[in-house]
């Protein structure tokens, strides 16, 4: 029996949660995958998010920030990230009952943010949740937004930002939202790293509500949507 197997021949929680942080890091997809999936045998696909991915993510985000990783393998451990996460978000779908059409609404990157895994995993769990999405990608223009709002008829805008510099180009959707009188009627979700360290900043940057991970984001989108349709305004 190796170090951190049961006496089953299993790998424990602790060895798994090192080995897809080792697997992710060297862009094996294949392992990844294979932990994903022996982690959620034991304890659901939810759980394998919240307790295996996530606390993955951010170990490696501490590696990158400390130049142990390089910007190549941030890249490639994002993508093995995203493809972990639509799979046990399908699965999640596919074992849960049929979901009520919801929607639509609207995602996308603050100016100036290229940092689309967030916005991706959100997108993936509103739509596994049976919210029709139209994802604008990165560095979307505040007007843009609201233009694309207004055309399909959506009552909530999500926004992600990694960083406090292009969070704050969020204020520019809410006075885009303020100029147009469309406020209260189209809500503005707000997103990404910095709001889960900086306190305030989803009032500061004019949000209506933000979400402390993406598990929580279709009750968010719920509770905008419901506020979108009575016209108000809780800021």
């Amino acid at each position: 029996m190796t170090p951190g197997e049961h006496p089953d021949g299993e790998l424990s929680d602790l060895n798994i949660r090192r080995a897809l942080v080792a697997a992710i890091s060297r862009a094996d997809r294949e392992r990844a995958g294979q932990l994903l999936d022996h982690w959620a045998a034991r304890h659901g696909y939810a759980a394998a998010y919240k307790d295996l991915l996530e606390p993955a993510l951010k170990r490696i985000g501490r590696g990158i920030n400390s130049e142990r990783f390089s910007l190549a393998q941030a890249y490639v451990a994002a993508k093995v990230a995203e493809d972990m996460l639509t799979k046990s978000a399908g699965l999640l779908a596919q074992n849960s009952e049929p979901k009520t059409v919801k929607g639509p609404v609207v995602l996308g990157n603050a100016e100036e943010d290229f940092h689309a895994l967030g916005r991706r995993m959100v997108a993936t769990m509103l739509r596994s949740s049976g919210w029709v999405v139209c994802d604008l990608g990165n560095d979307v223009p505040a007007a843009e937004f609201v233009d694309k709002a207004i055309e399909i008829g959506a009552r909530v805008i999500g926004v992600s930002a990694m960083t406090m510099t292009t969070a704050l180009n969020i204020k520019e959707i809410r006075r885009e939202l303020d100029a147009r009188g469309l406020s209260g009627r189209i809500q503005l979700a707000v997103g990404g790293a910095v709001f889960l360290v900086a306190e305030g900043l989803c009032d500061e940057v004019g949000g209506d509500g933000t979400a402390p991970d993406m598990l929580e984001a279709p009750h968010l989108f719920a509770e905008l949507w419901a506020r979108g349709e009575r016209g108000e305004d809780a800021r």
